[in-house]
């Protein structure tokens, strides 16, 4: 792991348990995280900004593997602090068919409440693995401008559940 990355945030850490949080999708439906509780695995990606090239990258990778995340019965999310319009526009040129949830009012509030706010203002590119009670059993914060995260790590976090 690169040494920009951390295990833990500002807020929380790996075994701790996740908040829950609403937030609007890309198609303008309410999404609950703690409506997974109990039932999926959660795996939450926090990106900086719908359109940019390394995120625009980054999510069509999980589109691609979005089979395995199923055999590992997870629910796959990203999250951005863009509009649920930018991201609307976003997920239909990615041809991406997992939710996006806009974290743009109040401007940042599960941004805040994960404490991955990038000192710019924007998310940063944050990945957290929740199990089906909630738990935080992943974290992984802060790549280099232009590196995108392995989804191989999120796998391996995913089959030690």
């Amino acid at each position: 792991m690169d040494s920009r990355n951390r295990t833990e945030t500002k807020t929380l850490k790996v075994g701790d348990v996740a908040p829950d949080f609403q937030l609007g999708t890309e198609a303008k439906e309410n999404w609950r995280l703690s409506d997974f509780r109990g039932k999926k695995n959660v795996v939450l990606a926090f990106v900086p900004f719908a359109f940019s090239g390394v995120c625009s990258a980054q999510l069509p990778a999980y589109e691609s593997e979005l089979d395995r995340f199923k055999d590992y019965d997870t629910e796959v999310v990203s999250i951005s602090m863009d509009s649920p319009y930018a991201l609307e526009a976003w997920q239909k040129a990615m041809h991406t068919t997992f939710h996006h949830l806009s974290d743009f009012y109040p401007q940042g509030k599960v941004v805040d409440l994960y404490g991955v706010r990038h000192p710019a203002g924007m998310a940063e590119r944050a990945l957290f693995v929740l199990d089906k009670e909630g738990t935080i059993r992943y974290i992984e914060v802060q790549h280099a401008p232009g590196e995108m995260p392995d989804n191989e790590d999120l796998f391996e976090a995913l089959r030690k559940l």
